[in-house]
């Protein structure tokens, strides 16, 4: 069977050449087309699921929120496990599929269970699911550069301008903010004072609640004009609040400001975002979808950042405090560094060793077309150039050469032979 190849390549020299070539072709756009990455991607195939309920200790989390969740995300197919961690005022459920099936198919299914889960739950819980990313997603972390500047102003403006323009990037499934206060309107209630009137504490929050709302009212005519009337609600300064009505007394109406205090200031941190030591920084974390090419990902998002930038305040500018396209182009820089290295080696002992550039020639140009296919069965497989892949090609450059070179000497051998019989 090999006598038979080899002769029928031998005839088709030229069929053989053209099918070479177009494999070389190929591999090229495989290598183009081949997503880019510092490190494989080894995490496993999991949806999140997310539940908060603020206040709440641990073992309620867990007896009323995580039991129901865990009991009916078991029988989802393709599941390999689920895995459930609970906290105070927060659970989280860890929902592990199969490598084979398909993200987006498993977090429609985890969806239409929670559905279903959802009147197990307390009044008022809704479980969401986590981002379609990986736990090597973080691709960049950002701050911002703004002197003078509060952090709760600064919180609102990652929130309300920068995050939102960022998560627009193809490729990008989360922008997390973290650092600075996130504005609030606090209403300190004097209980002595709320036991004086006799206004429930109920009363007061659904109060608060109704009157920071806009409402619809009706379209008239008038002389030929139409008119909408619409009540707006929504509150926009402490003054605002202050005036809420709450009750009456004698026709007299009894406003937020005679039971409580009121004042503007930053929700409850767990911690703080510190900056080499500096002080604190308002900023965020880029993470990437399944499957997407970061070093592609991460350039986009830079583009994005130069275009938000302009409708920044002056003085305020990005800071990036983790990059991993450094990291991205020196260790594919390296790796590429390494493949040349060895491929100019291997072409100076082949020439030495058997003294002919034909020959040489012919085993030399086994390496780029060995490569260049090899992206194709990445991208089969679904397999990045990280490290990992790249340095298995590098280390395989010696078996890809070393057939080539056997064959090689043993048709030198072979042909010595025949010319010294033919000689004698």
């Amino acid at each position: 069977m090999i006598n038979k190849l080899i002769s029928l390549s031998l005839k088709n020299r030229y069929i053989v050449l053209l099918g070479a070539a177009g494999l070389f072709a190929w591999g090229v756009f495989a290598v183009q087309d081949n997503p880019i990455d510092a490190i494989p991607d080894l995490s496993e195939n999991q949806v999140i699921v997310f539940t908060e309920w603020q206040g709440r200790s641990p073992q309620i989390i867990e007896d009323q929120v995580t039991y129901p969740l865990v009991s009916n995300l078991q029988g989802i197919p393709k599941v390999k496990a689920v895995r459930a961690t609970s906290m105070f005022g927060m659970s989280f459920v860890y929902v592990v599929f199969d490598d084979k099936a398909d993200i987006y198919w498993a977090r429609s299914r985890v969806l239409e269970r929670l559905n279903f889960a959802q009147r197990l739950l307390p009044e008022g819980i809704t479980p969401t699911l986590g981002p379609d990313g990986t736990g090597v997603g973080h691709i960049l972390w950002y701050t911002l550069n703004a002197k003078g500047i509060d952090l709760g102003e600064q919180r609102a403006l990652q929130d309300w301008y920068v995050k939102l323009g960022l998560q627009t990037v193809p490729g990008v499934s989360e922008v997390a903010s973290f650092g600075g206060f996130e504005k609030q309107y606090q209403v300190n209630i004097d209980p002595r004072k709320l036991n004086y009137y006799g206004v429930p504490l109920s009363q007061v929050l659904k109060a608060i609640k109704s009157n920071n709302n806009d409402v619809g009212g009706r379209k008239f005519e008038m002389n030929g004009t139409g008119y909408i009337v619409r009540g707006l609600g929504y509150i926009k300064s402490i003054h605002d609040v202050e005036n809420i009505p709450i009750g009456t007394i004698k026709t007299v109406p009894i406003r937020i400001s005679d039971i409580a205090t009121v004042q503007m200031g930053g929700d409850l941190r767990l911690g703080i975002f510190d900056q080499n030591g500096e002080g604190e920084a308002v900023g965020g974390i880029v993470v990437m979808r399944y499957g997407e090419n970061a070093d592609q990902v991460i350039r986009a998002v830079k583009d994005k950042m130069a275009d938000i930038q302009k409708g920044l305040p002056q003085g305020v500018k990005f800071h990036i405090a983790y990059d991993r396209s450094e990291l991205i182009e020196s260790a594919i820089g390296s790796v590429k560094h390494t493949l040349i290295e060895e491929m100019i080696t291997v072409s100076i002992i082949v020439i030495i060793f058997l003294f002919s550039m034909r020959s040489a020639l012919s085993i030399i140009i086994q390496i780029p077309i060995t490569i260049a296919a090899s992206f194709i069965l990445l991208n089969a497989f679904g397999i990045s150039s990280n490290i990992m892949s790249l340095t298995g090609i590098a280390l395989a450059i010696g078996v890809i050469v070393d057939n080539g070179i056997v064959m090689v000497e043993n048709s030198h051998r072979n042909l010595a032979m025949s010319q010294q019989k033919e000689k004698s």
